[in-house]
């Protein structure tokens, strides 16, 4: 698809076709796609949980109130955020060592400085991060989806403590958004909303 035309037909679908099944392969492919999503430190904040499960679906939809586009969509995906990923600097970039790309020394300095950068920094800038950069790979997967053919929809109505008690998700990882994705029910699509101008919403110095 070009990018205009994905830009312009991505849209939140608030309902789905039921019963239209989405495979491990679909998503691994999806997956693939925004492998390289913009992410500081090339840290790789976001990590996903898909939930495939109809049983499991329905109750992260008792989570999300009860919603049904939880219940007809295809799967539900759960997007977090390590606060922590400065952690894995040396696992990230050790291959880059072993082919000789770069000295041991330097790995090193990526290590100290990216300990330092996020330490000195505190908990609420680890916790900005975790969701400022899995929410740059959120709108990349909601992009990648729709041109494989899937519709999506981001959403902030949920739980999220008994999201995270349902998909075990460890307290180091924000729990930046929820995503629904399936086949829209086209019957139910909404016209899109009002858009500002661009001079609304730029200034220009």
């Amino acid at each position: 698809m070009e990018f205009n035309e994905l830009i312009e037909t991505r849209h939140s679908a608030n309902n789905f076709l039921e019963d239209v099944q989405i495979t491990v392969k679909d998503l691994e492919l999806i997956f693939e796609d925004i492998k390289l999503a913009p992410s500081a430190f090339n840290l790789q904040h976001a990590e996903y949980k898909v939930v495939l499960d109809k049983d499991l679906k329905e109750k992260v939809r008792e989570a999300a109130y009860g919603q049904y586009k939880v219940h007809s969509a295809s799967a539900v995906i759960l997007v977090t955020g390590d606060r922590y990923a400065y952690r894995q600097t040396e696992k990230i970039n050790e291959g880059m060592r072993d082919l000789g790309i770069i000295k041991d020394f330097e790995l090193q300095e990526m290590i100290e400085n990216n300990t330092h950068f996020y330490e000195s920094r505190g908990e609420q800038f680890m916790k900005e991060e975790a969701i400022r950069n899995a929410s740059l790979s959120a709108m990349m997967f909601m992009l990648a989806a729709k041109n494989r053919g899937w519709d999506t929809c981001p959403m902030i109505g949920f739980d999220s403590d008994q999201v995270r008690d349902l998909l075990k998700i460890p307290d180091t990882h924000e729990i930046v958004l929820m995503m629904t994705i399936g086949k829209e029910k086209e019957s139910s699509r909404r016209l899109r909303g009002y858009r500002k101008p661009v001079n609304e919403f730029v200034s220009f110095y």
